[in-house]
């Protein structure tokens, strides 16, 4: 377990309880009203009026706890990296967002309060876990070594295929029969570059690897394997190795894009592209901007691999100092997962929902579901998703990093495998 120091034994002291719902019970002890803060990576065309619509709803719903959202630039790994220089000034966000690959090193590495630490200061804590979250997901929140639920899951996504339709169109393909395989998606992607001279792929390029890692999972290898409890990367893997060479190759070709992940949504959105691998938790943006035949389909299986995706999105850590704080965070967590601002989070994002029910329940996120078919894509993929590789260790943050410039060199030309071979050699330094 990591630096779990902070006491809660005082944490009831000076805070009311809401409800699930975030509805006030009014106030026992102290009056003076606790303020917090929320950290999160999404921005106004990535679920950040959801945010402000959930936060304002939550100050109004009580008067003992004011929440303060503050949107961080970078993705996961730069909010993790300004969290830990707020905890270094003494100043850390209450609640922040962590992406899932970042548990095993928050964990290990940055002091926080695990949220069954947090609940079990509440008589109703153990059972909303419970009753809400079925056990494969609370997995995804839980600690390096799986005894201790960590974080909250809460953003729950995984990579499908946006495709406009008009553009494959022009480009002479039947779009009542997407590519489903890697091998079509090289043929339709040629073709789109052939005869319009637009780009047929865009696989998204955050500060992360995710969608490079659901690729090379579905080509049967990994980034990373242990040898009894010593983890060694196997990046440099012929799965991994075909996987690399694959994009590389087509963004040489200029049939696929290579750019950053704003850019790349912009350029499907304004009709540059005719396929986009990226999360179904940008549905909303990519929907509202999109004015083509906009459709969606599975990620393709290279041959008759197993299609395997990795678990994206985020869970709810609390790095809270004061007791008081540390209640007033899990109060706002809980409100986060309640069915109402689900509801706000989803419909504003296109994340899916962890908590039990929500997406077949006919009064909150069922007639939703039923509706569109974006999300029921996103929905057919859940039996292929696996968990998001994390690098345990002080060094985790250097062993993705150098994945990501191994991706910036391999797209920009370089030999694949020797810029594969180099890196493993990297992360085992890192990670051993």
């Amino acid at each position: 377990m990591g630096k779990h120091y902070l006491s809660l034994l005082a944490c009831l002291s000076g805070i009311a309880f809401l409800s699930a719902c975030g509805d006030s019970q009014g106030a026992s002890g102290s009056e003076e009203k606790v303020t917090i803060e929320y950290w999160h990576v999404n921005n106004e065309d990535w679920g950040g009026k959801a945010i402000k619509e959930m936060v304002r709803e939550f100050n109004r719903s009580q008067d003992r706890i004011e929440v303060k959202e503050s949107f961080q630039p970078g993705n996961y790994q730069g909010l993790l990296q300004n969290a830990q220089a707020a905890l270094s000034g003494g100043n850390p966000p209450d609640v922040a967002q962590i992406g899932y690959n970042y548990i095993s090193y928050v964990d290990q590495n940055v002091p926080y309060v695990p949220v069954a630490e947090l609940a079990a200061t509440d008589d109703e804590g153990e059972a909303f876990l419970n009753e809400s979250y079925l056990e494969n997901i609370k997995q995804l929140g839980y600690s390096s070594d799986k005894e201790m639920l960590a974080g909250l899951p809460y953003a729950l996504s995984n990579p499908i295929m946006y495709v406009n339709a008009d553009l494959l169109r022009e480009a002479g393909w039947d779009v009542e029969q997407l590519p489903q395989t890697w091998d079509e998606m090289q043929e339709m992607a040629q073709l789109v570059q052939e005869n319009t001279g637009e780009y047929g792929l865009y696989v998204q390029q955050p500060p992360d690897s995710w969608a490079e890692y659901a690729l090379v999972r579905s080509n049967g290898g990994d980034f990373l394997n242990y040898n009894g409890n010593q983890a060694v990367s196997t990046i440099a893997s012929e799965e991994s190795i075909e996987v690399f060479d694959m994009l590389g190759g087509m963004i040489q070709d200029k049939q696929a894009l290579h750019v950053t992940w704003e850019e790349g949504i912009q350029a499907f959105v304004t009709g540059r592209v005719g396929m986009m691998m990226t999360t179904v938790g940008r549905r909303t943006a990519i929907e509202e901007q999109s004015n083509f035949d906009l459709r969606s389909v599975e990620i393709p299986t290279f041959g008759e691999k197993e299609r395997q995706v990795a678990a994206g999105g985020n869970a709810l850590f609390s790095f809270a100092q004061d007791p008081d704080k540390q209640a007033a965070a899990w109060e706002f967590m809980k409100y986060l997962s309640s069915p109402e601002a689900m509801k706000v989070w989803v419909e504003g994002t296109g994340y899916l929902p962890p908590v039990v029910g929500l997406a077949e329940d006919p009064d909150t996120l069922g007639p939703f579901f039923e509706e569109n078919p974006i999300m029921q894509t996103a929905n057919a993929q859940m039996d292929s998703i696996v968990p998001w590789i994390n690098f345990p260790g002080a060094n985790g943050l250097q062993a993705e990093q150098a994945i990501l410039d191994a991706r910036d060199k391999i797209f920009h030309g370089e030999d694949v495998e020797a810029v594969l071979q180099e890196t493993e050699e990297k992360i085992n330094s890192y990670i051993q």
